[in-house]
Formats: structure tokens, sequence, C-alpha cells
């Protein structure tokens, strides 16, 4: 299965953002379930405005249960952002 174009393309947008430190965690709120959601968001400046470019939220509870990688074994809990 291939990453579809545009979400490479926002991927590339957000790893810029990243290096030109551009790239900001806002805590958001879910607009269906009013829960507090902490959103990965480009930032840029339109005249004196900020402008926030949502990417996605980082996910709740145990990533390391919630994904199957290609190939279809389990990811492995060897990163510090674990637990």
């Amino acid at each position: 299965m291939a990453i579809p174009e545009a979400y490479i393309r926002n991927f590339q947008t957000m790893l810029r953002a990243a290096a030109q430190g551009d790239l900001a965690l806002l805590e958001c709120t879910d607009a269906v379930t009013g829960a507090p959601r902490y959103v990965l968001c480009a930032v840029s400046l339109e005249g004196s405005d900020y402008v926030m470019t949502p990417f996605g939220h980082l996910h709740d509870g145990g990533p390391y249960e919630a994904y199957v990688p290609p190939g279809g074994s389990r990811l492995e809990a060897s990163s510090p952002l674990s637990g």
C-alpha cells in the first residue's frame, strides 16, 4: 500500500516548518467530543496575524498497541515516548 501523495506533501511541509522553528504543539478541543487534543501545527504569518495549520494530533493512550505497521507485527515500545 502506498502513502497518498497529499500526505507526503503535508509531511514535507511539516518537516520544513520544524527545520525553520515554525512548528507548534497546541492544546485544542475536539470539535465532536469536546475532549482536549494536542495538535501539531505549522505556524506562519499573514500580515500581523499568526496562522496555525494543523497536521494531526498526538495519540491518546498506548500508540504501540493501536497501530500495526506494514508486515503485520506489533510496534516495539523502545521509544522514550512510550508509557
